[in-house]
């Protein structure tokens, strides 16, 4: 690229490789992971058995699940039940109850007190017969953002990225945003440490996620510079000209 006459020509494309290598190099000398002495190896002689929680949490109602009601003295008072997008649920005597969120045991106590205005003492139990699957929702640079359907216990992190195909590598991988709203309207904003859980091997970044959760990788600070050099820089300049160019001198 000559500024004036005399002036050297300095051309980009030649510079470029060796500046990427430089780059590439540092970028895996500072990023390679070592979990030696960190973490236990794993035993190849034995079954592998995943560890059992010691207590888990009381499962509670969500929206969608179908519940069978059980009245031990009047069985033709036994009703089954789907609890509607609002978290309520109706039965024959029952106009409406709020269960979503509730624990079994919160049900029974609930419906006991409002079946005691019509009965004596009533003996309630309430089962579940089929469980409302989860939903959690995974978007911005990952392979394939989507919603993502879960029955059993919730997905973590790892797990929710690893559905939807994995990180891109434009991703910012240590500020992932969460947004948890669950069934209502009124929603709340989390980060989370992708390469918490992954490269530096902290069990704790791998969140569990909840239902309804929606999880967004934003572009890392390099993909947003990148994504602008594309739209107010490229699109002035012809692609034929490239990187270097010159000025006739012979005016």
């Amino acid at each position: 690229m000559f500024f004036g006459k005399g002036m050297p020509m300095i051309r980009f494309p030649a510079v470029m490789p060796c500046l990427l290598t430089v780059l590439s190099l540092l970028a895996l000398s500072g990023c390679s992971a070592d979990y030696s002495g960190k973490l236990e190896p794993i035993t190849i002689d034995t079954l592998p058995i995943a560890p059992a929680a010691e207590e888990l949490p009381p499962y509670r109602v969500q929206i969608g699940d179908v519940l069978d009601l059980k009245f031990r003295l009047n069985p033709e008072l036994d009703e089954t039940v789907t609890v509607r997008p609002d978290g309520m649920i109706s039965t024959s005597v029952v106009t409406g109850l709020k269960v979503y969120n509730k624990t079994i045991d919160e049900v029974n106590s609930d419906l006991r007190g409002l079946y005691s205005e019509e009965l004596v003492n009533p003996k309630i139990s309430t089962v579940v017969r089929a469980f409302a699957p989860t939903r959690v929702y995974v978007s911005g640079e990952v392979k394939s953002p989507g919603e993502f359907v879960v029955v059993g216990p919730n997905l973590t992190l790892t797990q929710a990225i690893a559905r939807a195909g994995g990180m891109l590598n434009s991703g910012k991988t240590t500020q992932i945003l969460i947004i948890r709203r669950g069934a209502g309207q009124k929603g709340q904003m989390f980060v989370a440490n992708y390469d918490g859980a992954t490269q530096q091997a902290n069990i704790k970044d791998d969140v569990r996620l909840a239902p309804y959760d929606v999880v967004f990788v934003p572009k890392s600070g390099a993909a947003m510079v990148h994504k602008a050099y594309e739209q107010y820089f490229q699109q002035f300049i012809s692609p034929s000209i490239g990187a270097s160019y010159s000025l006739n001198n012979n005016n």
